[in-house]
């Protein structure tokens, strides 16, 4: 019986239970999210500038290249989990007192191609195709036979009625959509780190977390979206520094939301 259990892996881990997260949390974990990025910044610049420098070579590979397009859509959203867990190592190494080393810790990173996290980068891939889709479908809807226009030159198109009506619901809906996925990720990811927990079971805990934590996890959800896209504007340089910070952020906030028995 050992050897089997030996050969089928890790038994799982229980389903830990949720806390009440409270807005002082919210400050306290983003204190702890700078602490952990000046406490070890190698990783954090590294981490973010492999997913910032692979945002700039998305654009440069697809540029005219439908087949490119559409291979780096698919692999972008695919890779983002691993970045994330990269920064959670480096947290829950800091907050154990563990040593800091690249080969640790980018062993985590590449052990969990095994595990339960690519199947979390696949439902992000599905989830990037439907908004996708969706938002085509919306522009077509409401623009009509402006869909005809070149919009690269001819912004005023977006001015008329039905464009701003367009950008409304096309921004209410990103927003919904952003929002699940903010849910479903919140710490499904920070668990399938440190846990043995299917990634489904992970999600529905998160959304739980979520769902019973709703007016705080609404203030953190904005903050990382008006965070993110200030960093956006100096071409999204400023997603190095905003990116670590928030991933260490988002572990400390895991680790208050849920119970971690010792």
């Amino acid at each position: 019986m050992t050897d089997i259990l030996t050969e089928a892996g890790p038994p799982p881990s229980p389903l830990p239970a949720t806390r009440m997260v409270r807005l002082a949390d919210i400050r306290d974990c983003l204190k702890a999210g700078v602490r952990d990025f000046r406490a070890a910044p190698q990783f954090g610049l590294f981490f973010s500038a492999v997913y910032v420098l692979g945002g700039f070579g998305m654009l440069w590979l697809s540029a005219g290249h439908v087949t490119w397009v559409l291979a780096t859509s698919l692999g972008f959203p695919l890779a983002a989990p691993f970045a994330a867990v990269g920064l959670y190592e480096v947290s829950r190494r800091l907050e154990a007192g563990l040593p800091l080393n690249w080969s640790d810790i980018l062993g985590v990173v590449w052990q969990e191609r095994t595990r339960q996290i690519p199947w979390m980068g696949a439902i992000i891939v599905i989830y990037f195709l439907f908004w996708t889709f969706l938002a085509h479908m919306l522009f077509a809807v409401f623009m009509g036979l402006s869909t005809m226009t070149n919009i690269s030159s001819s912004y005023e198109v977006f001015l008329t009625p039905n464009g701003l009506t367009m950008i409304a619901v096309e921004l209410g809906v990103g927003a919904v959509l952003a929002f699940l996925l903010f849910a479903m990720t919140l710490t499904s990811l920070p668990l399938l780190l440190e846990k043995e927990v299917d990634f489904i079971s992970a999600m529905l805990l998160s959304i739980r977390v979520v769902s019973e934590n709703l007016p705080v996890m609404l203030v953190w959800a904005v903050i990382i979206a008006v965070l993110s896209i200030i960093a956006l504007i100096p071409w999204f340089l400023g997603l190095i520094v905003v990116l670590p910070i928030l991933g260490h952020a988002t572990w400390h906030l895991y680790r208050r939301a849920l119970e971690h028995p010792e």
